[in-house]
């Protein structure tokens, strides 16, 4: 079974930084391409990043130039250094792996459960 474990969310005025981390778990051989998505209040889910395994990233529009995704395949973690944050950047950030291989299988569709990042004007 493969787990995926946000941390980093937290309260930050505007103009501020956090940096969050989605740690994989599980028997892991490798991973594929990791992303961030975000629920804002009311809104649906968004994809706010994405990295494949050998680094070619893309963004929403709406945080490029601002937030960086990251990644290190040695420890099976994934990361989103999120700068000059915004009310609007407020939400449930989630982590997700299309495709997850382990020693005992192949994993689709894998989610974590979220990290709150509120952003107060």
């Amino acid at each position: 079974q493969v787990h995926l474990v946000e941390s980093g969310g937290g309260l930050v005025q505007a103009g501020g930084s956090l940096r969050l981390s989605c740690a994989a778990s599980g028997s892991i051989r490798s991973i594929n391409t990791m992303a961030w998505f975000r629920r804002a209040p009311g809104k649906q889910r968004e994809m706010v990043a994405q990295i494949t395994r050998v680094n070619i990233t893309n963004y929403a529009d709406s945080v490029k130039g601002r937030f960086s995704i990251s990644r290190d395949n040695a420890e099976n973690t994934g990361y989103l250094r999120m700068n000059s944050l915004k009310p609007e950047d407020t939400g449930i950030y989630y982590c997700h792996a299309p495709r997850i291989e382990t020693n005992g299988g192949v994993y689709f569709d894998n989610w974590g459960q979220g990290t709150q990042v509120t952003v107060s004007s």
